[in-house]
């Protein structure tokens, strides 16, 4: 792979939350504290927990995830967008990082013993903005060897993480996950419209043309 947007934020994140799993300074600094925002408007936390990671599993599940789907996505911003591609891509994950979070900032605002910190809203927002363009692209779910085509997958990962947000006790900001990829989605629309690429019927198109080779219609 060429040195491309994904790239750069793999490398970054990679090298910023590893030097933090040793420095608890680092982890403090960065990691997403609400009330921090709320009474001392360090608003940048919003994007620089982004940059940490709870520990090398947690970090490399969300690159692993975004090296896969990160790539696709900017290939197609670039034929939808042209030249302003790379920008957009990158305005795209970086914009994810806080709209992301905004559900569980004004949830936990004044709560001191919340923190959260990971990559997982934005790397949603990418997968899930891929799956918008490419709804046919099927993806393998918890090591289950069924491929699931992306517009099955995507309603149910919201569907699974919904219910996982609702039963809590398990320390993961499924808020995140859910609103990361409701806003991947939102985003290629919406850009899409500025430069007359119909996303929704697109993704109709595309689903139908899904199923007709598979037999279902």
């Amino acid at each position: 792979m060429q040195l491309s947007i994904t790239l750069i934020i793999i490398i970054a994140t990679t090298l910023v939350s590893i030097g933090g799993f040793s420095n608890q300074k680092v982890m403090s600094d960065l990691i997403f504290y609400p009330p921090a925002i709320t009474q001392q408007k360090q608003w940048y936390r919003f994007f620089t927990c982004g940059l940490i990671h709870a520990d090398f599993g947690h970090l490399l599940f969300n690159m692993l995830s975004l090296y896969f789907f990160g790539p696709e996505v900017e290939k197609a911003f670039k034929e939808i967008f042209g030249e302003m591609g790379n920008w957009i891509y990158l305005l795209l994950y970086v914009s994810s990082l806080i709209v992301s979070l905004l559900p569980t900032y004004f949830k936990n605002k004044n709560n001191s013993q919340y923190r959260s910190l990971g990559a997982s809203g934005a790397v949603s927002a990418v997968i899930f903005a891929g799956l918008m363009l490419a709804p046919g692209t099927e993806v393998y779910i918890f090591f289950i060897p069924i491929p699931i085509p992306g517009f099955i997958f995507a309603p149910l990962y919201v569907l699974i993480s919904a219910l996982l947000d609702r039963r809590g006790g398990d320390n993961i900001n499924h808020s995140a996950h859910i609103w990361g990829g409701l806003y991947g989605i939102l985003f290629v629309i919406i850009a899409g419209y500025f430069v007359q690429y119909d996303a929704i019927n697109e993704a109709i198109d595309r689903i139908k043309m899904y199923m007709q080779v598979k037999g279902w219609i």
